[in-house]
């Protein structure tokens, strides 16, 4: 339903989307925080309030005549397998895309997330610069952050450094012009935008139980959706250890509190297959525009399936298709040199260093094998 309050009509279609359960004292500052954004503040935001037994509708109610802009606050009560932040994400961002349009742009947040003031001046140079999805930045709150033990801040820190290595090993074996470096890692959704028009061909949120947010970045990558993940685009979360939803971030830190896991993150892996990884994405993108182009393809296809170790076959049975990361998910995922392989943690500083060596090897033109050996007449990317 919604709440009436002094706004004023928006200036451009963009709308805010926030998921909302059991928030009363997360939600004001939420809101608060979107409503002094430098500039461009949202022309609407919709608050799916789902299986909420505090007073987080009254407290919306109360502060929503002095907000600059209109809220729609929708309420439900969603069976217990239903009732996580997937499925309310998911109906939040359905109702804003109806509020903004085709040609509208979508922001989704957390219910305890405090944008920064220029989150969406940031947001909006991005898609100035080309992309049809942003993701921004998630930030423990420093205060809340004091809670946490000291050697898991240094544990993160640590598999952010390597993450951030391996990442930089796709942009030089692979760039992205569309994500130029610098970049981060993050699809969190406490800081993801995108037009209406991507997330329409998405297939919008994947009503998840946990990870909705990896999910929906998946589908907008495998319809070759231009996608910028915005160091300067950020937003402050609580690190609270009791949250909402199972598997979530506070169930992660509470659970490495307890115990810390003994395996990184599953997006990280050594940092040998990753060079093959990104290598393997610049070829194929080589051979789908040669097809793309109506040009024989036949060498490409040979030179990928070499670097694979499967037969030609293999590849050209699976890199034909509409979009060129349908062609990448399909091949990445039945291609037995590409399965990922976790990282212990016990192992992150050796593996750490091997990354820091590829890095290093890439930005002098060389090209460095799994075994550590060094090819100077190998270009890093296919000619």
């Amino acid at each position: 339903m919604p709440v009436p309050n002094r706004s004023h009509s928006p200036r451009l279609p963009i709308v805010a989307a926030i998921p909302v359960r059991d928030e009363e004292s997360r939600i004001g500052p939420c809101l608060r925080a979107l409503a002094a954004q430098d500039e461009n503040t949202p022309g609407h935001v919709v608050l799916l309030v789902n299986n909420t037994t505090d007073g987080t509708v009254a407290c919306v109610r109360d502060m929503a005549p002095s907000l600059p802009f209109p809220l729609t606050v929708a309420c439900r009560v969603y069976p217990d397998a239903q009732a996580h932040a997937g499925t309310a994400r998911r109906e939040a961002m359905e109702i804003a895309a109806g509020i903004a349009g085709a040609d509208g742009i979508l922001l989704t947040t957390d219910a305890d997330g405090i944008a920064a003031p220029d989150w969406i001046a940031r947001t909006l140079s991005a898609f100035a610069a080309g992309a049809q999805v942003v993701c921004g930045r998630a930030r423990i709150d420093p205060v809340e952050a004091l809670a946490i033990p000291a050697h898991l801040h240094r544990d993160d820190e640590r598999e952010v450094a390597y993450g951030t290595m391996l990442d930089r090993i796709h942009d030089l074996a692979n760039p992205d012009p569309f994500d130029p470096w610098p970049r981060h890692t993050e699809h969190s959704g406490a800081s993801i935008a995108v037009t209406v028009a991507a997330w329409t061909r998405a297939g919008g949120i994947p009503a998840l139980p946990i990870a909705e947010d990896r999910a929906f970045v998946a589908a907008l990558r495998r319809i070759d959706s231009p996608i910028r993940h915005a160091p300067d685009v950020q937003v402050t979360v609580s690190g609270r250890t009791l949250g909402r939803a199972r598997g979530g971030m506070a169930d992660t830190i509470a659970r490495r509190m307890a115990r810390q896991d003994a395996l990184l993150d599953d997006s990280l892996e050594p940092a040998g297959d990753c060079l093959r990884r990104a290598r393997a994405r610049a070829w194929l993108r080589r051979l789908y525009d040669e097809r793309r182009m109506g040009i024989d393809a036949q060498a490409s296809t040979a030179g990928l399936a070499a670097l694979l170790g499967v037969p030609p076959r293999h590849v050209a049975h699976r890199t034909t298709g509409p979009f060129f990361g349908l062609c990448w998910e399909r091949l990445e995922t039945e291609t037995p040199s590409l399965q990922r392989r976790r990282v212990q943690r016990r192992d992150l500083a050796r593996h750490h260093a091997r990354a820091m060596y590829i890095v290093a090897g890439l930005l002098e033109g060389t090209c460095v094998l799994n075994d550590g050996q060094e090819l100077r007449s190998a270009p890093v990317t296919p000619l």
